[in-house]
């Protein structure tokens, strides 16, 4: 099951370990049938078979990626520990991560770990099988 830990830019370390994003407690798993995404206290999991598809951004405004962040324009979530680059993953039916339960639910999620292509290839190969 591959596994996937954030790029923790150095600078915002001390920030985001207060909010309980640590190396043990923010990671990507791309299981045999679900993607599993842990953020400090957030979580979001999907079926492998609601990945849309995945897209390599960045560079980023340090102030719209850092943290557990909503978009208001899209509804996305972004799981971000660093401005230089992550992975933006859409979902066929959005999916809950910020608050339980579907009183919100986002299309698409970000996510800065430390091998964005490596995650793409991972998604990608599980749907082309």
């Amino acid at each position: 099951m591959p596994r996937f830990g954030f790029a923790v830019d150095p600078a915002w370390r001390p920030l985001l370990r207060l909010a309980g994003v640590t190396r043990d407690r923010a990671f990507v798993l791309v299981g045999e049938d679900e993607l599993r995404v842990r953020f400090g206290p957030w979580l979001l999991r999907t079926p492998l078979s609601n990945v849309a598809g995945a897209t390599v951004t960045g560079p980023y405004t340090t102030w719209r990626v850092i943290g557990a962040r909503l978009s208001l324009a899209d509804r996305g979530v972004t799981f971000g520990t660093n401005s230089r680059s992550g992975l933006c993953v859409r979902f066929h039916v959005p999916v809950p991560a910020l608050l339980p339960g579907t009183l919100l639910t986002h299309p698409g999620a970000t996510v800065t770990v430390s091998d964005p292509e490596g995650l793409a290839e991972a998604l990608a190969r599980w749907r082309n099988v």
